[in-house]
């Protein structure tokens, strides 16, 4: 078993790391912007090291940097949660160069899932249902043109390097693919230096509905069920769910099944989620795969009583897994708490947080590094917490998140609490009546004076 382990990463998830690492008996060290210097996760670790100024090129995604912190520091081990170094290929074979485990995917592994277009073929290959599309990437318009025709409209055009809704168009008629085509490839070699694309059929009323996996050295892989996330604004994820109330217990077993022979076929080592969109017959189909931890990771560790970050940590020192597969036993919703105002198009809020405080009662979690006092700096992604709250039923869950949001209260800065008790109350959300076009009908109604 690693002796230290370096996180590397910030705010609630390098917190919820440190958690586990003392739990489980190794010391951990924290790597820190001057941004983040008063943040929670430097207090708790054994040990901190300041790696650069607030901006992420210079700090969170500086390579060097973090070797050098893992070297004085004598870790063994480098834990990079999600986000920042989390799917860089580049960082998980500086790791092992510098014989630091990497407690994540191999960089073949990242390189194989991490480009769209090669991780849909790999898919193909494994005989897991793929969105209807184009064979790789689409070497010109013409070609994107001719696939489009065959298909047949509405299409999906893609950034092969993408990520977070950046570099995607959907099309709806032929007369509109050249001026998508055209902006698409903008975006995307301005956001990712890559303007390669490729195409999908656009699915109608979507859900996006993840499966959990984990797979060890041996090649064995299980899954630990679903999580819907199809609540999302701009591509980012709103709040998740676990069960989803889409599914059956029938589609459930098949995408699990799905899932593992996914990860199986690549021989996958660690945890990560296989991502499907479900059209609105309960056809699923292969999006893309996340070789990391996902930020929604708690609310598959409440149903089924596992700890998700010891397990990548098992798995990493070469322990085997159990190989069995989990299906929920409770209900358990997760809304991401924001430093945004949504009643101003959830416009960042950074700024000083003068008062808080945090529900609790049975069944309630609060994943944050924020505290009174806590200045949150404009710098990163604007979540400060994540409440989950966890139920025998979907409506007991839903009720107990409505009592744990009025509980909520940040000050000095605004957050997304009303939106999510707001979304509590609407009639589409509680029917679990709801698509990935969800945001696209919802409005907030305005303060009551």
């Amino acid at each position: 078993m690693f002796k230290k382990i370096l996180i590397a990463n910030r705010g609630e998830i390098a917190l919820r790391v440190i958690r586990t690492c003392k739990e489980m008996g190794i010391k951990t060290v924290a790597v820190y912007s001057t941004a983040d210097a008063e943040s929670l996760h430097v207090r708790f670790a054994d040990e901190a090291v300041c790696i650069g100024p607030p901006p992420s090129n210079l700090s969170y995604l500086k390579i060097s940097n973090i070797i050098a912190a893992a070297e004085i520091t004598n870790a063994d081990a480098i834990h990079p949660g999600y986000g920042f170094l989390s799917e860089n290929a580049k960082f998980s074979k500086i790791c092992a160069e510098h014989n630091i485990k990497f407690i994540g995917a191999s960089p073949d592994m990242i390189d194989k899932m991490g480009d769209k277009a090669t991780a849909k073929a790999t898919m193909r290959a494994a005989g897991v249902p793929c969105v209807p599309g184009s064979e790789g990437i689409l070497e010109s318009y013409e070609k994107a043109e001719e696939v489009a025709v065959e298909m047949g409209f509405p299409v999906m055009l893609k950034a092969t390097a993408g990520g977070g809704g950046k570099g995607m168009r959907a099309v709806w008629k032929k007369e509109n693919l050249r001026a998508a085509w055209d902006s698409a490839r903008q975006e995307a070699a301005a956001a990712f230096g890559n303007d390669g694309m490729y195409m999908e059929k656009l699915i109608e009323e979507p859900r996006h509905i993840e499966i959990q996996i984990v797979g060890d050295s041996s090649g064995k892989a299980c899954h630990l069920s679903e999580r819907d996330c199809s609540v999302q604004r701009r591509h980012q994820k709103l709040t998740e769910e676990t069960p989803s109330p889409f599914m059956t217990d029938k589609l459930r077993k098949k995408m699990g099944n799905a899932a593992v022979k996914a990860a199986e076929y690549i021989k996958y080592e660690g945890a990560g989620t296989v991502e499907f969109l479900v059209d609105k017959h309960r056809n699923f189909y292969f999006m893309e795969m996340n070789t990391r931890i996902q930020v929604e990771h708690p609310i598959t560790e409440q149903v089924i009583d596992y700890d998700l970050i010891r397990e990548q940590i098992l798995v990493a020192a070469g322990i085997p897994i159990s190989g069995k597969n989990y299906f929920p036993q409770l209900h358990s919703i997760e809304c991401r708490i924001n430093a945004e105002d949504p009643y101003r198009d959830f416009r960042p809020s950074p700024g000083r947080i003068t008062n808080l405080h945090a529900p609790g009662g049975h069944g309630v979690r609060i994943d944050t590094h924020v505290y009174s006092g806590y200045v949150i700096p404009p710098n990163y992604d604007s979540m400060i917490a994540k409440l989950i709250t966890t139920a025998q039923t979907r409506e007991e869950a839903i009720s107990k998140m409505r009592r744990a949001l009025d509980e909520f209260v940040i000050e000095g800065v605004k957050t997304t609490i009303p939106f999510h008790r707001q979304l509590m109350e609407d009639p589409d959300y509680v029917a679990g009546n709801y698509t990935t076009k969800f945001m696209e009908s919802f409005k907030m109604k305005p303060i009551e004076e």
